[in-house]
Formats: C-alpha cells, sequence, structure tokens
C-alpha cells in the first residue's frame, strides 16, 4: 500500500484517456472511497452518479460543452470512458464541502490503483438542463441537489509529468 502523502504529491489530472472500459472491481473501489468521505456532521448529503453509457456520457459532454461554450465536437471529458457525477442537498449548509471532499477521495483512489482521473467542473450546469433533470428523476433522486463536480476516469493514454513548484506563501504558522 502506498503511502497517502505519497499518493496526493504525485497525482496529476488526465486529459487523454484509452477507450478501455474499467473493470467492474476497480471502479467500485473509486466510488467506496467517495462514500467514506468526512462530511459536515455526518449528513452525507452527496450521490454519486456513475456513468459508464457511452450515449449517456456523449450528449453530457455535449450539454457540459455548450456550458463551457467549446467548439462543437470537443469533448469536455477527453474521451474517458467513465463520467461520475457527483451531486450533494443543497438544503445541508455544507453541500459544496461534502461533495467537494468526495470528488477529492475518488481522485485519489483512482490514483493510487493507476487509473487516470481529472475534475471537470460545470456538474451544476449539467444537472440544471432538462436532461440532467431528466436523468435524475428516472434514477428517483429527488430533492435539492445541485451538481459539484465531475470525475472523469480511464486508462490514461499519457499521464503528466512532474508537478509544478509550490508557491512560496502557501503556508502561514501562528505559533
Amino acid at each position: 500500500m502506498k503511502d497517502i502523502i505519497d499518493v496526493i504529491v504525485s497525482r496529476r489530472s488526465v486529459r487523454k484517456f484509452k477507450p478501455d472500459m474499467l473493470d467492474k472491481t476497480t471502479l467500485d473501489k473509486i466510488i467506496k472511497a467517495g462514500t467514506y468521505a468526512p462530511t459536515g456532521r455526518n449528513k452525507q448529503s452527496p450521490v454519486i452518479i456513475a456513468i459508464t453509457n457511452k450515449d449517456v456520457i456523449a450528449k453530457f459532454s455535449e450539454i457540459c460543452g455548450e456550458i463551457k461554450n467549446y467548439e462543437k465536437g470537443v469533448d469536455p471529458f477527453f474521451g474517458a470512458p467513465v463520467l461520475i457525477s457527483v451531486l450533494a442537498n443543497k438544503e445541508v449548509r455544507t453541500f459544496v464541502n461534502d461533495g467537494s471532499l468526495v470528488m477529492a477521495n475518488m481522485l485519489l483512489e483512482a490514483h493510487s490503483l493507476g487509473i487516470g482521473a481529472c475534475w471537470i467542473h460545470d456538474a451544476k450546469g449539467m444537472f440544471e438542463h432538462p436532461y440532467g433533470k431528466e436523468l435524475l428523476n428516472k434514477l428517483g433522486i429527488v430533492g435539492d441537489y445541485e451538481g459539484i463536480g465531475n470525475c472523469i476516469l480511464g486508462y490514461a493514454e499519457e499521464y503528466p509529468d512532474k508537478p509544478l513548484p509550490r508557491k512560496d506563501n502557501w503556508v502561514y504558522f501562528v505559533e
């Protein structure tokens, strides 16, 4: 098992993926890591939507591209075969923090398993779109949920290099 600091320091956002689907056991481990993220007062406000259906991913890619004002045909998910969207219940005061921690746990677990991953923004807009609302309805997700982030997953075609240097004024101690 890797030391967690090594996983944190070596993780990079992957933006080029092989088309091969992840095996179910690997995907389940990544999702499980998300379900064990800390949440405010243990309210567990987030929900995780794991999408492996190519047609659904393509439709969300189109919607996300429109939100980002991308040229038609540009894939904001970089060809990843898995899209995991994290939403959280807005009735819980810490919903954004809770969903963000779910995302972080999944990104770190993916990296620890040798799986490429990247946080893609605009989940909020994707699930405010009629297509996203319809999917939530089909899944039986009711309540005031807001998209927090998308985690794209797959086997990396390319893996980014070393991290950029950390800024000088990152940490301040009060002793």
